[in-house]
């Protein structure tokens, strides 16, 4: 990671009540969140970046407690993000903590954190701005900028960065809201499929024992317990004892 002197450059921002289509094509082409951070990463780094003044990003998580580095615009900002992390303590991570924008604009000079800035500046680290994403509670996250060059980021780059970052904050909500939906339909699709098969099983055993529908549920019941199998696998097992088919295929299937 080299550089000079940081150079005055503004990064192309729009208006805040406008959102960035480079972010909304993000949203609609990456397969997954993993894919989007990545690409997100990328992007900020592309358009932070100047001739002389290249800029490394990476995004940190707070996932149980603990941070972890997701994703990274290239091998450089990876490497820095999970150092910081390994130490515990650095300015990305005190950014997320209190959710706050934080620059070092010259690590030389910078006397906290002093274990990972020693390292940073091994690794050809100037200056550092991380500036955290405002999931709304949905999750924990700071975008990490590293420079090469001391004081590589002006007053306009920070206010640029932020409306960036808050910018890619709402485009990832909507992702993890999509996220939620999508697996609480595939939830709910899973359980409508588990009680078609074992109404099937019910009615089965109701015909075999000629029974009520509350005895052949208990009936159901008390072989799954026996067995120590789930419900559903007891109830799949009856009907293709029946019919002699290993796949149960339902109405709810697509």
């Amino acid at each position: 990671m080299t550089g000079n002197e940081g150079s005055p450059r503004k990064l192309d921002g729009t208006a805040p009540a406008t959102t960035d289509p480079s972010l909304q094509e993000l949203v609609l082409e990456s397969r997954d969140i993993q894919a989007f951070l990545a690409d997100l990463a990328i992007l900020a780094a592309s358009r932070l970046s100047v001739p002389g003044n290249t800029i490394h990003s990476g995004v940190t998580v707070l996932r149980h407690r603990k941070p972890e580095a997701v994703a990274a615009s290239d091998a450089a900002a990876k490497a820095l993000d999970e150092l910081q992390n390994g130490f515990g303590q650095g300015p990305c991570l005190t950014a997320l903590r209190r959710k706050t924008t934080l620059l070092v604009p010259d690590l030389a000079a910078e006397t906290r954190w002093r274990p990972y800035v020693r390292t940073a500046m091994e690794h050809g680290v100037s200056s550092i701005l991380a500036v955290p994403l405002d999931l709304a509670g949905d999750a924990e996250a700071v975008l990490n900028l590293y420079s090469g060059c001391s004081n590589g980021f002006s007053s306009e780059d920070i206010a640029a960065a932020e409306l960036f970052a808050g910018q890619a904050a709402s485009s990832l909500r909507l992702i993890l809201r999509i996220s939620q939906l999508s697996d609480a339909r595939n939830d709910l699709s899973a359980a409508m499929q588990s009680r078609t098969v074992i109404d099937m099983a019910i009615g089965a055993i109701m015909a075999q024992n000629r029974c009520d529908r509350d005895t052949a549920f208990t009936i159901l019941t008390r072989t799954s317990s026996a067995r120590n199998a789930k419900l559903r696998e007891v109830a799949a097992a009856v009907i293709m004892s029946i019919s002699g088919e290993a796949g149960i295929s339902t109405h709810f299937e697509e």
